[in-house]
């Protein structure tokens, strides 16, 4: 008898986990425990990884922040490979041939230094394609606020640190999304944590899964003016093109990230980080897009997903568009690893079936 066929693996169950449940129906995320908004703008990051990995090493440190500042200075040793070669490629790319330079294992100093990587590797990636040399990490700051001073060359004001903090808490984790099953995968087949990273990001970087929040940019710069929402939405639509921001193959409801990183925009400042009346244009095209959604596929629940306001979030950081994916996944890293290592802990081999429908060999008479 032949196995149904789930397309895109849809409802099926391939993993028991404690660290995050992702609840479609209620808009709900929880994270070992916790809802979103027990967390997000509550804790820094480091607390959050912290969170995310007791049980699957041996003696945590209390404090993560010490550990994690030593492996960014450890990392950016490895900045020094970044040639003409690597700056000619995407951040992503880039930032991903670095990582591949550190040492694979399962142990918790493998750990932080990959957790490490997409922030130093980054903003010096970021900043050798501006023409700008490298800013070396300050292992005394919060992970945070030195992504930020690596970044911009300056040390952050307490708003941008929690700023950031609030987004890489808010996509730390997300259940068994495409880039952590990948994780899951790779580390299923006891490659080492580096591998298992380096899975995740290469599935970040596709644009169904991480690469959406550049285009927000675009399409925000493209509309202009609040006016002009409608008549460009509909343009779009009418091309065929996605509406990059909206709907979520798992939330059948408004997904909760976005009114988080939404609080952490507007609590920066309209004026200040945030261009002026940067915030509100984008609710405008926002709710322009929503009810147009609605009139075009009213039997499709198509809300606001986490990458519209992580694009808000991440340009007034200063952040390049070219870069948002690389920033999603200094926030993931922590969950991949976390998974990468509950599936060391108790997970087999990671094997699917698959069923076969090219042609059979003709059998001799």
């Amino acid at each position: 008898m032949s196995k149904k066929i789930s397309d895109g693996l849809e409802d099926v169950v391939a993993a028991a986990t404690v660290l995050s449940e992702v609840d479609g129906q209620a808009g709900r995320l929880i994270i070992r425990g916790h809802s979103l908004d027990e967390l997000a703008g509550r804790i820094a990051y480091e607390d959050l990884a912290r969170l995310l990995w007791t049980g699957f090493f041996g003696d945590l440190p209390g404090d993560f922040g010490p550990a994690l500042g030593a492996a960014r200075v450890q990392v950016f040793e490895e900045v020094s490979a970044l040639d003409t070669g690597l700056l000619a490629l995407s951040p992503i790319e880039a930032m991903r041939a670095l990582t591949a330079r550190l040492a694979d294992g399962d142990s918790l100093d493998v750990a932080f230094r990959l957790m490490a990587a997409p922030a130093v590797f980054t903003a010096a990636v970021v900043r050798g394609q501006a023409g700008e040399a490298p800013v070396r990490p300050d292992p005394t700051l919060s992970h945070a606020a030195d992504i930020l001073r690596m970044i911009k060359g300056r040390a952050p004001t307490e708003a941008e640190a929690t700023a950031l903090d609030t987004y890489l808490v808010t996509v730390s984790d997300h259940g068994l999304n495409a880039s952590t099953f990948a994780a899951r995968v790779v580390a299923s087949t006891r490659a080492g944590l580096a591998s298992a990273t380096l899975a995740g990001i290469s599935a970040l970087k596709g644009p169904l899964h991480g690469g959406a929040p550049g285009p927000i940019i675009d399409m925000l710069d493209g509309i202009g003016a609040p006016e002009n929402a409608r008549a460009w939405i509909e343009d779009a639509l009418a091309r065929g093109d996605r509406l990059m921001g909206f709907g979520h193959r798992v939330y059948r409801v408004r997904d909760p990230r976005a009114d988080a990183l939404k609080k952490a925009v507007r609590r920066l400042g309209d004026g200040s980080n945030v261009l002026p009346g940067r915030l509100a244009f984008a609710e405008a095209v926002e709710q322009a897009a929503l009810a147009i959604l609605k009139e075009r596929k009213p039997d499709r629940t198509l809300d606001t997903n986490v990458e519209f306001y992580t694009a808000l979030l991440l340009e007034a950081l200063a952040f390049p568009p070219s870069a948002f994916t690389c920033v999603f996944a200094m926030g993931r890293v922590a969950g991949w690893i976390a998974h990468a290592r509950e599936q060391l802990a108790g997970g087999r081999l990671i094997r699917p079936q698959s069923r076969y429908i090219g042609p059979l060999p003709k059998v001799a008479a």
